[in-house]
């Protein structure tokens, strides 16, 4: 079943951030700062969340718009400007090879158009140059790196700034054992991979 996913509604309870006095706007940040902490705590430390995914986004796009109007109010502690919150400290850290980046939301045509903006100044395109992409929606859930050496799950690490945390590493080997990728299905992807280069 596919489902749509729609825009987080506006909170008609809260003026609009346009119209927001500097003062106000000082007062709004920090309470969205709290919220926001108090949920990403909630989230990625006790597993345990408090609101929909929706509902998060939406106090996030609140956060970033008082933030882009009062740009003064941004801080090296914002939530803008971390990854998800501090590790649980339950597993071993260590450190990615390569570092996992954040996907970031896009609720309206806009969006979209400036991520294409973004990587065509990125990869200093003129807009003739055409950029082929491939979409899906965006299923929220647990980001993992895995890394094996000779066949066998050497460490299993959600995303966080520069360390991870290495998670049961035994009881991820015995979920994904089912899941094994065979020699079949390992030369498919070359060969797909191959054809795509």
């Amino acid at each position: 079943m596919t489902e749509q996913m729609a825009a987080p509604k506006p909170d008609r309870t809260r003026p609009d951030v346009a119209k927001l006095t500097k003062a106000q706007a000082r007062v709004e940040h920090k309470r969205l700062m709290l919220e926001i902490e108090r949920h990403d705590k909630a989230y990625y430390q006790e597993d345990a969340p408090k609101i929909s995914d929706a509902e998060y986004d939406a106090l996030r796009q609140r956060f970033n718009a008082v933030e882009k109007n009062f740009p003064g109010l941004v801080t090296s502690s914002s939530p803008s400007q971390k990854i998800g919150a501090a590790p649980s400290g339950k597993f071993r850290k260590i450190r990615h090879a390569v570092p996992m980046l954040s996907l970031d939301n896009a609720f309206a045509e806009e969006d979209v158009l400036d991520f294409v903006g973004r990587i065509r100044r990125f990869l200093k395109l003129s807009e003739d140059d055409s950029i082929d992409f491939s979409a899906e929606p965006k299923i929220d859930g647990l980001s993992m790196s895995l890394r094996y050496e000779e066949g066998e799950l050497v460490t299993a690490a959600t995303r966080v700034i520069e360390v991870a945390e290495d998670h049961r590493r035994e009881e991820i080997a015995r979920m994904l054992a089912g899941a094994e990728i065979t020699n079949e299905a390992r030369a498919a992807a070359e060969r797909l991979i191959k054809a795509a280069s």
